[in-house]
C-alpha cells in the first residue's frame, strides 16, 4: 500500500506534493473541495479529518496524519536517500523543526489564514497587513545571506515556496523583499515545484469550472 494525500488544489497541502515528487514517492492523491468538503466521488471528507482541513496522509501502514509540520518530517524520514530533512535528534534537526513552526504560525496561520479569507474585516485585513514587515523582514535578512532555509532543499522550503506563493491573492507585493523574491522565484524553477504548482494550477481551474456549473444548474 503506498502513500495517499488529501489535498485541495493550491492549499498548503501542495507541500507535501512537492516533498512526495522530490522524494520520488509512490503517492496516491486524493481532492477535497475545500468549500464543500466533499471528494471527486462525493463522499464527505469529514470521516478523514473532523476539522474539514488538507493536507492529510494516509501512510503505507493505513493510518491518517495530519497537519503540515507532522507530515513533512514524516515523509522525509521515510525516504531519508532523499535528503529533505537532517537527522532526527541533531540540532540541523531541532532548527527544521523551528522554521516549518515559523512558517505554520507566523506566516500561514499568522498572515494568509486571514488575507485569503474573504469573510475577513478590513480592519481585521489592516492589523494583518501590519504584522507582514516584521516577518518577512526576517525572511529577507536570511536569504540575503543563504540559499534554502537550510543547507538545502528540505521539506521546510518545500513548505514555504507553497505559501509564499499566496502572496500574489494576498496583497503583499515581494519586491518590498528583495531576497525573498530572489528565492521564491528560483524555487518556482525548481522541476519538482515547477511540476507541482502548473498540476494543481490546472486542478484549481477546472474546481472553479466545476462551482460555476453547479451554480448555474
Amino acid at each position: 500500500m503506498s502513500m495517499e494525500l488529501y489535498f485541495s488544489p493550491l492549499a498548503c497541502s501542495l507541500a507535501t506534493r512537492i516533498a512526495l515528487y522530490e522524494a520520488s514517492a509512490d503517492a496516491g492523491f486524493i481532492e477535497v473541495d475545500n468549500q464543500s468538503k466533499r471528494l471527486r466521488d462525493g463522499s464527505d471528507f469529514y470521516p478523514i479529518n473532523a476539522l474539514g482541513q488538507v493536507p492529510v496522509l494516509r501512510t503505507d501502514d493505513g493510518w491518517l496524519l495530519k497537519e503540515n509540520t507532522a507530515i513533512l518530517p514524516y515523509v522525509a524520514d521515510a525516504y531519508p536517500e532523499s535528503g529533505l530533512a537532517p537527522a532526527a535528534g541533531t540540532a540541523a534537526r531541532a532548527k527544521l523543526q523551528e522554521w516549518l513552526g515559523f512558517i505554520s504560525t507566523e506566516l500561514h496561520k499568522g498572515v494568509f489564514v486571514t488575507l485569503l479569507d474573504p469573510e475577513a474585516s478590513a480592519e481585521v485585513r489592516s492589523y494583518t497587513h501590519q504584522r507582514v514587515a516584521l516577518r518577512f523582514g526576517v525572511l529577507d535578512r536570511h536569504f540575503a545571506e543563504h540559499e534554502f532555509l537550510q543547507d538545502g532543499f528540505s521539506v521546510a522550503d518545500a513548505y514555504l515556496v507553497t505559501v509564499l506563493n499566496w502572496a500574489q491573492y494576498s496583497g503583499i507585493d515581494l519586491k518590498a523583499w528583495p531576497n525573498v523574491k530572489k528565492y521564491y522565484l528560483k524555487m518556482a524553477e525548481r522541476p519538482t515545484v515547477a511540476r507541482a504548482l502548473a498540476e494543481e494550477m490546472q486542478l484549481f481551474a477546472e474546481e472553479q469550472v466545476r462551482r460555476k456549473q453547479a451554480k448555474a444548474s
